[in-house]
C-alpha cells in the first residue's frame, strides 16, 4: 500500500529518459520494486491456481507489460517447483479513457472473441483499476459465455471517491488517487517506454492532451 501523501522519489535517483524528465513528478514505484511484486503475484496464482489448465487474458494496451512478465515468472516457477499451470493466453482490448478522465462508456475490442472462453479457467491480468466500472463490464461480458472459473490480478489499484468498490483478486500495489505513467502504463500513448511508474505532472496533461 502506497500513501495518499506519499511524493514518491526523486527523478535523478533513477534512469529517466531524458524527453520526459520536465513531464514527471517523481518515481513513484521503481522498476526493480515491481518486478519483486510481481514474482510474489506469480508466486500466489501457482500456488491458488496450480493443477488447472488456465487461459491468460491480457488487457491491452497497458497490461502488455505487467503480463509479459508475470508469465516469465509463472513459466519459471513451473519448471522449478512442484506444482504447475499448463497456460495458453489470449488478447483484448478495452477503452474507457478520453485524456486523463475516465468516460461512463466502456468500448470493448475483440468482445466477439469471448466465446472461445466458454468452459475454461481465465486469469484475467490488467495493468490498474480504478474506479472499478471497465473490469465490472468485462467480467459481466464474460461472465455471459460461461466460463469455468475467473480470477483476476491487477498490478494497481487506485483509492478513487470514484470508486464502485470492486477489487480485484490479486493486487500488486494500491496506489493514491494521482495520474501514473509508466510500465506500459500511458498518457495519450505517451509513457509507455518508461521503465519504472511515475507521477506524471500537470504541465503534461496539458502538452500531450489530444
Amino acid at each position: 500500500i502506497i500513501a495518499d501523501d506519499s511524493k514518491g522519489h526523486e527523478l535523478s535517483l533513477f534512469c529517466v529518459p531524458k524527453h520526459y524528465e520536465e513531464d514527471l513528478d517523481s518515481v513513484i514505484i521503481p522498476s526493480g520494486l515491481i518486478k519483486d511484486r510481481t514474482e510474489r503475484l506469480a508466486r500466489d496464482i501457482v500456488r491458488d491456481m496450480g493443477g488447472h489448465h488456465i487461459v491468460a487474458l491480457c488487457v491491452l494496451k497497458g497490461g502488455y507489460k505487467f503480463f509479459a512478465d508475470l508469465m516469465d515468472y509463472i513459466k519459471t516457477l513451473n519448471q522449478n517447483s512442484d506444482k504447475s499451470v499448463p497456460l495458453t493466453v489470449d488478447f483484448i482490448r478495452l477503452k474507457s479513457y478520453s485524456n486523463d478522465q475516465s468516460t461512463n462508456c466502456v468500448k470493448v475490442i475483440g468482445g466477439d472473441e469471448l466465446s472461445a472462453l466458454t468452459g475454461k479457467n481465465v486469469l484475467i491480468v490488467e495493468d490498474i483499476v480504478e474506479t472499478g466500472k471497465t473490469m465490472e463490464t468485462l467480467l459481466k461480458l464474460l461472465n455471459e459465455c460461461h466460463p469455468k472459473m475467473v480470477k483476476v490480478v491487477s498490478l494497481l489499484v487506485k483509492r478513487t471517491p470514484r470508486s464502485s468498490g470492486y477489487r480485484p483478486d490479486y493486487i500488486g500495489f494500491e496506489v493514491p488517487d494521482k495520474f501514473l505513467v509508466g510500465y506500459a502504463l500511458d498518457y495519450n500513448e505517451y509513457f509507455r517506454d518508461l521503465s519504472h511508474i511515475c507521477i506524471l505532472s500537470d504541465r503534461a496533461k496539458e502538452k500531450y492532451k489530444v
